[in-house]
């Protein structure tokens, strides 16, 4: 429903791929929809071959590729369409983004990997030295996050490409299942002599966590193929084998944090969450009708009860004793809600209702799965 929202002032058309889904979303999407084009493939085809997929059929002269766990501001086409062409359309662009409890992901920027910089990032030397231009260079987090800037690589969840620039690079690069893909592409819209900018005037949510759980081994080696083929790919063979050899070091140091990191903290997350959940109490912000409607999905006992306006949420005495807050979107924008989550007080979960849907989303960690509560039995009030 955010991006419907977001094309109002707009002449655009929405193409969803599905690679073979089997929780019921053809059912669900197929005739809710009746102006989205959806392509239905009956295998998992992978990220990159699915958006090619989609790609032949656009019409537009500005093309995004967009993850669907994600949710946008009414206003972010409209600034992202009016930066590229003020750059007059040579541009490639990413965006802002934040997960489901408003932290910024680093990966909104980020440079090239070459092997010392792929190096520095799995080893965890990055994180140690954040403002470093050596050790960070990955994530660039010595850029500020509120700043546009001139970067390597955009995030495949967010790249808004003009048509002109992906009609000289073509699509993505289907030897890439999954991750490694958006990096490629990246690196192809620079050598066709155009320039990839991070966006930080509009910040968009997602969820992430659903295909591979970050920081696990098996990320860092799904990783590390795809980093392969990059580099060998383009930088050569002899860089690829000094790459082979710093992240094999890198995934043996990153495994055995993983695995002291879980034996510390898993039964300590596992016992907060089991207290948390004994006294849970919800607050959902929006009107008498979306508190009903929220509450017959959430179809639970806990202590729930409405606020009207996101001020009265701030004003609240008692804010200590929530558990977690449901946005309703529709007197509430979706901008408002994205603006207002970065600053709800850690510990707090937050998700989102949206009127013109059938469910309750959101994700407190960026390395799980998100919650989703849906209607399974048919439109609500």
């Amino acid at each position: 429903m955010s991006v419907i929202k977001a094309m109002k002032n707009i002449e655009a058309e929405i193409i969803v791929v599905d690679n073979n889904s089997n929780d019921g979303s053809v059912d669900f999407f197929e005739n809710r929809f009746p102006d989205v084009k959806f392509i239905w493939n009956q295998t998992n085809v992978g990220f990159a071959k699915a958006n090619n997929l989609a790609l032949k059929m656009a019409a537009g002269e500005i093309v995004l590729f967009l993850n669907p766990d994600t949710i946008l501001p009414e206003d972010c086409f409209e600034k992202c369409i009016s930066f590229i062409n003020s750059q007059k359309n040579n541009i490639a662009l990413g965006i802002k983004m934040l997960d489901g409890s408003g932290n910024f992901l680093k990966e909104s920027k980020r440079a090239f990997p070459s092997p010392s910089t792929s190096f520095f990032k799995l080893s965890g030397l990055s994180k140690m030295f954040p403002h470093s231009k050596i050790f960070s260079r990955y994530h660039l987090t010595y850029l500020n996050e509120n700043e546009n800037h001139e970067v390597d690589v955009l995030a495949g969840a967010y790249m808004m490409i003009p048509k002109k620039i992906l009609d000289k690079t073509g699509g993505f690069d289907e030897d890439f299942f999954m991750y490694g893909e958006d990096i490629d592409l990246s690196f192809r819209i620079q050598k066709a002599g155009f320039k990839n900018y991070y966006f930080s005037e509009s910040s968009i949510i997602h969820f992430k966590g659903e295909s591979t759980k970050k920081g696990s081994l098996n990320y860092v080696k799904m990783f590390y193929k795809a980093m392969s083929i990059f580099v060998k790919k383009h930088y050569g063979s002899r860089q690829a084998g000094l790459f082979s050899f710093f992240i094999h070091i890198a995934i043996f140091m990153r495994g055995s944090l993983a695995a002291a990191s879980r034996l510390l903290n898993l039964k300590w997350k596992n016992e907060k969450r089991n207290e948390a959940n004994k006294n849970k109490k919800i607050i959902i912000v929006g009107s008498e009708t979306e508190f009903t409607n929220a509450k017959i999905l959430l179809g639970k006992k806990e202590d729930v009860s409405r606020i009207n306006s996101i001020d009265q949420l701030f004003s609240m005495n008692d804010s200590a004793s929530v558990n977690e807050i449901i946005f309703c979107e529709g007197e509430l924008s979706f901008k408002k809600i994205i603006e207002t989550i970065p600053s709800i007080a850690s510990g707090i979960n937050s998700q989102l209702f949206s009127c013109g849907s059938h469910a309750i989303i959101g994700s407190n960690d960026k390395n799980l799965r998100g919650n989703f509560i849906n209607d399974s039995i048919g439109k609500l009030s």
